[in-house]
This record gives C-alpha cells, sequence and structure tokens, in this order.
C-alpha cells in the first residue's frame, strides 16, 4: 500500500509537469500560427486510452507513462512522420517560419518548467516555512552512524565546518554535499571541548556517491532514551518501567543515546535481559523480555524534549526571491554533479536511477508539503535533462536552430531524421539502463 501511495504521488506530478511542459511548447506555437497536430499526456503507440479532437489538434491520453508530447506540423519529431516532410512546405508548418519562432517553440517546455520549479519552491516555503534544527541546538553532539566513522566522527562531535562551509544548520547532508560535489577535504569538529580537523579519505567521494549508500545517514542528534509513554500490554509494563525514565543501559552495555538502544535491542529479538534505568536520584536494573520485533512497548521523547527547532516563516514577497534562490542553489548542484561525473568522481551507473528510484523520493503517506517539494525538484531536473544538447530532446533542437541562426544554414531534413532517430535511441537506451539498474538493486 505505501508503495502504491508513492507511485500514485509519482503519477501525479509527472503528470501536472508533462503537461504544463508541453503547453510550453503549445502556446507559442499557436501564437506563430504553427498547426499542432497532437497534443498527448504519455504516448500512444497503437492506441490510446482517451482521445478528443477539437479544431485542427486532437488532445489525448496514452497508455505508455514515459511522458508526453506535442505534434508540431512540419517539424521532425520522435514521431519520424517523413511523409508529410516530402511535401512543399505549407505556411502553417514549423519548417515555415523563421528560425527565432522555431526557437522561442522550442525553449517553451523547458522556459516553463524553470518557471515552475522556482514558483513551486517559493509557494512551499509561503504555505509551510522551513523548519530545521541550528547546529548550536544540538547540545548534545551527534550520533555517528557507521558511515560517519568512516570519515573519522566520533559520537558527541559538534560538526562546526566542511571544506571552506560554516555548518548553520544540522543536517549531515549539507556534509554529503561539501564532499561530492564540492570537494571538501575536510571536517572540523569541536571534540571534548576542543576543535579538531578530520581529513576526509580520498575514497569517499565514491562512497558517499554510491547507490547503496544515498540514503545512509552519516550522523543524526545525540539525544537520551527517556520514555514518554508505557503501553499497557508491553514487556516494559511488565518489567516496571514508567514514564520519564531514562533508560541507560541493556545487558550490561551502555546506552547513552535513543540511537545507541535502538542499535543494541536488534539482538534481543524474544529473548530476555535486563535494562538499566535512572529514576529520579535511584539507578534500576529490571528484567525484561523483548518481542518479535526487539521491542519492549514505550514511546521515547523524541528531539522536540531536548532542541529548540527554528521555524522560518515567509512571506509572498519574501517566498518569491527565496524560492528562485533555492531552485538556482539546486541547478548549480545538478551541474556540478554532473561535473564530477566527467571527471570520473562520481559513477554515472551509481547516480542513474529509474522510475523506481524517482517514486521513493516521495513520502510513503500522502504528504502534500513533500509532494510539492519534490515535485519542484523534478521539474528543475526535467528542465535541465531537456536542455541537454541531444538529438530528440529539446536541447538537441536549439543546439540545431542556434547554429543555423549563426551561420545562416539550416541544417537538411534527412540529416535532422538521421540525429533524431540516434538521440531518441540514446534517450530510450538511457532510460532502459536506468530501470534496469533500478531493478538489478
Amino acid at each position: 500500500m505505501d508503495y502504491l501511495i508513492m507511485i500514485g504521488q509519482l503519477i501525479l506530478s509527472l503528470s501536472i509537469l508533462i503537461v504544463l511542459h508541453e503547453l510550453g511548447h503549445f502556446i507559442p506555437a499557436k501564437l506563430f500560427g504553427t498547426r499542432v497536430e497532437k497534443f498527448y499526456l504519455f504516448f500512444d503507440p497503437w492506441f490510446s486510452l482517451f482521445k478528443v479532437k477539437k479544431g485542427e489538434t486532437e488532445y489525448g491520453i496514452g497508455w505508455l507513462p514515459l511522458g508526453g508530447y506535442v505534434k508540431i506540423s512540419g517539424m521532425i519529431d520522435e514521431s519520424f512522420d517523413m511523409e508529410a516532410m516530402k511535401e512543399e512546405p505549407k505556411e502553417w508548418e514549423f519548417r515555415s517560419k523563421p528560425a527565432w519562432q522555431r526557437l522561442i517553440i522550442m525553449l517553451g517546455g523547458v522556459t516553463v518548467n524553470f518557471i515552475l520549479g522556482f514558483l513551486i519552491f517559493a509557494m512551499v516555503l509561503f504555505v509551510w516555512g522551513e523548519e530545521y534544527l541550528p547546529n548550536e541546538e544540538a547540545k548534545f553532539g551527534i550520533y555517528a552512524d557507521s558511515l560517519g566513522m568512516e570519515l573519522g566522527l566520533m559520537h558527541q562531535d559538534k560538526v562546526i565546518s566542511v571544506g571552506d562551509r560554516m555548518v548553520d544548520k544540522f543536517s549531515d547532508r549539507i556534509v554529503v554535499q561539501e564532499i561530492v560535489i564540492n570537494n571538501a577535504d575536510k571536517i572540523v569538529v569541536e571534540r571534548d571541548g576542543q576543535q579538531k580537523t578530520l581529513s576526509v579519505p580520498p575514497t569517499m567521494v565514491n562512497e558517499l556517491s554510491s547507490f547503496k549508500n544515498k540514503d545512509r545517514s552519516l550522523y543524526l542528534p545525540f539525544f537520551p532514551f527517556e520514555i514518554e509513554k508505557v503501553m499497557d500490554d508491553g514487556a516494559a509494563k511488565k518489567a516496571g518501567l514508567k514514564e520519564n525514565d531514562r533508560i541507560i543501559a541493556v545487558n550490561n552495555v551502555e546506552t547513552p543515546s535513543y540511537y545507541h538502544f535502538v542499535k543494541e535491542v536488534r539482538k534481543y529479538n524474544n529473548k530476555e535481559t535486563s535494562i538499566d534505568a535512572i529514576r529520579g536520584r535511584d539507578t534500576l536494573s529490571l528484567p525484561i523480555t523483548f518481542n518479535e520485533n526487539a521491542k519492549i512497548g514505550v514511546q521515547a521523547y523524541l528531539g522536540e524534549r531536548f532542541f529548540k527547532f527554528k521555524k522560518q516563516e515567509y512571506s509572498m514577497m519574501q517566498a518569491l526571491p527565496a524560492g528562485t534562490i533555492k531552485g538556482v542553489k539546486f541547478l548549480e548542484t545538478q551541474i556540478k554533479a554532473f561535473g564530477q561525473m566527467f571527471k570520473g568522481k562520481i559513477k554515472a551507473s551509481e547516480s542513474l536511477g529509474g522510475f523506481k528510484s524517482i517514486a521513493n523520493m516521495f513520502d510513503v503517506t500522502w504528504n502534500w508539503e513533500r509532494f510539492w517539494y519534490m515535485t519542484a525538484v523534478l521539474s528543475l531536473i526535467l528542465a535541465f535533462m531537456n536542455l541537454l544538447p541531444i538529438p530528440a530532446l529539446d536541447g538537441g533542437h536549439v543546439m540545431f536552430l542556434l547554429y543555423e541562426i549563426v551561420t545562416g544554414r539550416k541544417p537538411s531534413d534527412k540529416f535532422m531524421e538521421y540525429a533524431t532517430m540516434v538521440g531518441f535511441f540514446l534517450v530510450f537506451g538511457l532510460l532502459i539502463y536506468a530501470n534496469v539498474m533500478d531493478f538489478l538493486r
């Protein structure tokens, strides 16, 4: 059921982006008097799920959810309708329009996606604001996970900076981004009251950018395990644990933080052991039996009890520039990531993901804030990828149009047919490869 919710969010998000992207082509085409034969959400080889013709344009929904398209008269595209191209050019055809008009038509889709991405980021900030944990509020430091320990981090370190960037928000994603994208080679932490500089091993770029580690944490906030609620039918109740008890050990193994406890109890499925807890000034050792899921029937206080989170609210006038800045920074990161791939520092095979990877970026519950945030991200990715100078993508058409404008020479229809065919098979091959990699993973 969780996965169906993620798939549903992905389909809705892509449907919105595809329709608006194609409108970006459709509207300038119509404004310049160019005939649009089809406007489709998803592809319709052999048949469509729905179609209706209004005026000169057939509007429909295809059955193959790999994108969408507008079929513009007199344009060589993925339909490869070369019979129409053999006829004399008509005044309403794409090929009959001046190069500058054709350029605007081709740039319309990515322009809409860029603007849409910035606008959605702004609306997310306006509606929900931005909540975060200031770095100085993590007064107990970090709980270092195994991947963080490979970087030299230790429990209760306080991360001060990574590379040249000061860490003002408690987030291990900042550390990952600076190492993978910006080649940060050092981390400064506060340990036992003194600053210590950790050198980042060169191998960590590949390690942190690998598919297996993309969702793994380097560290989490360190805080004690204090019981907020004891369930009536759980082992904790039978053992005598009470609200506000602080658990400090399992089977004589110290568990100074909530995450230490979570890690340690995995060993005790259906097993009897002991738990040490502090109650007031007393330290208790209580026998207890974990269930088959290593649970004892308590609800712990989480971060809100120990930390003061900050929420940045935005007016509409503040949200618009802030959303644009957020989108621009995201695009900068994507461009730098491509640069790292070309340099061989990030493996393309580890970074590519298909529909499963994209679906996993959505929440397992229908969370509108997360949905719109991911839609903004996908809108900018769609715009960026479509601008790549690959024939069959908008960027390929733009590349040939710029060549025509600069040189005054228009590529022949036969050349455009072959180039589009090569580009189509390249894009389709990458799509298959990415989804096969998803399956194998």
